[in-house]
């Protein structure tokens, strides 16, 4: 039963303190990711809690977590992807060529290695930790330490966004 003690009564209905947090909460993670597509949330919550109920079941880890982290990218940043298995980048951001690289909660180091020869401008690092928390952080290719070769290994921790 609605009352005063666990709601608002306002305009002819009660609106609940749940209802009014989670829309305060929705509002914060707007603030916080401008660019948000919201319609991917839930997709993305969902397939994050599979593979963390998939893993803690049995152990072993879905092949999900490249994809998690282009929907984080989507999500965060405003990515749109390109097709699946386009040659170049993952996706765009504005008229920016984004690569992504995922570094998976069962990886033994936060490191990526970034292929130089292909096509972008900025590189989204998303990690998915042993917690299944998930951060990410966007940098400019032309920050990148210079390398000989086509090769550059890049730790999180390194990484400033």
């Amino acid at each position: 039963m609605w009352n005063e003690d666990n709601a608002i009564y306002d305009d002819g209905e009660w609106i609940t303190w749940t209802e009014i947090n989670s829309h305060l909460a929705r509002l914060e993670f707007e603030a916080r990711f401008p660019n948000l597509d919201v319609d991917l949330v839930p997709i993305f919550q969902d397939l994050l809690a599979v593979a963390q109920n998939y893993y803690e079941l049995t152990g072993s880890h879905l092949q999900v977590y490249g994809d998690l982290g282009e929907l984080y990218g989507a999500i965060t940043h405003g990515l749109k992807l390109h097709r699946n298995y386009a040659q170049g980048s993952d996706g765009k951001i504005g008229n920016h060529f984004v690569e992504v690289k995922t570094i998976t909660p069962f990886k033994s180091n936060d490191t990526i290695t970034l292929n130089l020869k292909r096509n972008f401008s900025k590189v989204l690092i998303v990690k998915i930790d042993s917690d299944f928390e998930v951060q990410g952080k966007l940098i400019d290719r032309k920050t990148l330490p210079k390398v000989k070769g086509n090769s550059l290994k890049l730790s999180w921790a390194d990484v400033v966004s």
